[in-house]
Formats: C-alpha cells, sequence, structure tokens
C-alpha cells in the first residue's frame, strides 16, 4: 500500500529524504530541454535529471563520454528555466571529475554559478570519495550512482547486469554506506538485482532511486525519450513506454507534409 503523497510547493534534497522515511515513492525522469522540462514539472514529477544521457538522445552519440560540461550546462540552464518545483540534479560527465578532486569541486561550482540547478550527480564509490567529499563541504548537495555507470562502459565492456556475483555486489553494498557517511543526499542504483537493490535501499536512510533495479527501492528514474516511446531501438527489460510519440509524430509530421503539398494548408482562415 503506498504512502499517503505530501505537496511540496518545492522539491529540495531535504524533501526527498522525507519522501522516503514516509515512504513515499520518488518519482525521477530525464529533461534537457525548457518545453520539455516545463511539462515535466507541470505534471508533478519529483526530480528531474539533467543526464549525460543527452549525449546519446539529444546528439546521437553511441555513449555518454562524449559530452562535455559546457553542453551539460546548457542544457542544466534550458531546463531550470522552465521548472518551478521539482528538484534539479545534473550529471558531472566523464573527465571532469575523476582521480582529480580539485577539478571535481570546480566542475560542480561552474554547473551550480551557470546552470542555476540545485545538485549534481557523478558515478562510483571508494574511488571517488575524495571528489564528492570536496563537493559536499563546499556546500553542494551530490547524488551518487553505482551499479551499471555508463561513464565506464569500456572497462565493463557491455550494458549487462551488474553485481551478480559475491564480491562486486559486497562492493556496491560498502559504496553505498560509503557515500551515505560522505554525505550524499541520494544514490541511483542502475541494472543490479532486485534483491541487492532492496537490501541496499534497507541499510541506508537515504533514498536510492533504481533504474533496471526492482521496486523495492525508494523512487524510479527513466530517461524521458524512452518512456514515452520516441523511439524503438532501446528497449532493455527494465523499461516501460507509457506513451509511443514515434507514431504520433510521424503521423503527424506525413500529415503535414500531405497539406502542404496539397495546398490545403495554409487554408484562408491560417492567412492575413
Amino acid at each position: 500500500m503506498s504512502a499517503v503523497r505530501k505537496e511540496y510547493k518545492r522539491v529540495t534534497t531535504k524533501s526527498i529524504v522525507e519522501m522516503k522515511a514516509n515512504g513515499e515513492k520518488i518519482s525521477m525522469l530525464t529533461a534537457y530541454d525548457y518545453t520539455f522540462a516545463k511539462l515535466l514539472d507541470s505534471a508533478g514529477i519529483d526530480v528531474l535529471l539533467v543526464g549525460d544521457s543527452a549525449s546519446n538522445v539529444m546528439a546521437g552519440h553511441e555513449t555518454t563520454l562524449p559530452i562535455t560540461l559546457d553542453q551539460m550546462i546548457y542544457h542544466a540552464s534550458s531546463v531550470v528555466r522552465g521548472v518551478s518545483r521539482a528538484l534539479i540534479v545534473v550529471d558531472l560527465p566523464f573527465g571532469t571529475y575523476q582521480s582529480d578532486p580539485k577539478k571535481a569541486l570546480r566542475s560542480a561550482i561552474r554547473i551550480m554559478k551557470e546552470s542555476g540547478a540545485h545538485a549534481i550527480k557523478l558515478e562510483g564509490g571508494k574511488e571517488e570519495a575524495e571528489s564528492i567529499k570536496r563537493i559536499v563541504n563546499a556546500g553542494i548537495p551530490v547524488m551518487g550512482h553505482l551499479g551499471l555507470t555508463p561513464q565506464s562502459i569500456h572497462q565493463f565492456g557491455s550494458f549487462a547486469l551488474r553485481a551478480k556475483e559475491e564480491a562486486e555486489a559486497q562492493k556496491l553494498k560498502e559504496d553505498a554506506k560509503l557515500l551515505e557517511q560522505l554525505g550524499c543526499f541520494a544514490i541511483v542504483l542502475e541494472k543490479i538485482p532486485a534483491t541487492l537493490a532492496e537490501e541496499v535501499a534497507k541499510s541506508v536512510h537515504i533514498p536510492i532511486i533504481g533504474i533496471g533495479a526492482g521496486s523495492a527501492v525508494d523512487g524510479q528514474v527513466l530517461v524521458m525519450q524512452d518512456m514515452l516511446g520516441m523511439s524503438n531501438e532501446f528497449q532493455p527489460r527494465f523499461l516501460r513506454k507509457y506513451a509511443n510519440l514515434q507514431e504520433v509524430i510521424t503521423n503527424a509530421v506525413s500529415h503535414y507534409i500531405e497539406d502542404v503539398k496539397s495546398v490545403d494548408f495554409p487554408n484562408e482562415k491560417e492567412q492575413y
């Protein structure tokens, strides 16, 4: 039985920690531009992630690696202008924080100052402890990301399920507790066994947001374009499509083309 939903005028990092404590599930989607951010925010989404997945769905790259800090700030700034309620979290892109805590802090500060976002997200556990510590100590909220971490795709070699083996599962559990101790306000768990995700969610006080991590976590995140059915190319088991915008948009454009070719558009009422 789901908890009674509390209405938040503005969702903050404190709000989503409170949601977990009250048993209210957290809704999270990606957004990369003003128009969609405004639509998602008005629908009542709790958290908007300006994900480095923009590299894939907005720019057409095969991985998240090519997107730059400047590009992330551009997308984040566009989202911020369309939102009045949701918490806005921005991914630190590949190469802006790994193995260099000072650079990590500079990157996080740039995102916060130049975009107006509310928090940053970065991938990794113990390996990124110093970077997380510096960013949190500077007063910047940090969301962690464990399990399948797309920025490490060349190290993994595939997008297969992570933490199936005991050693990796144990490290993930330890990393989750460490991230909480370092001051992260939430963690994304991507593509790991549901039983492991449930165990992690119960072991920490901060929210666990799942993507391909089962239903026993504290919230869910999906890429907006995927859940709206804007493409049929990506169809993992964890994805539920809530619309078929690929068909809707294709049909609308085809109809427009027909009307232009037949001089049905514009008609007399659509002229000056």
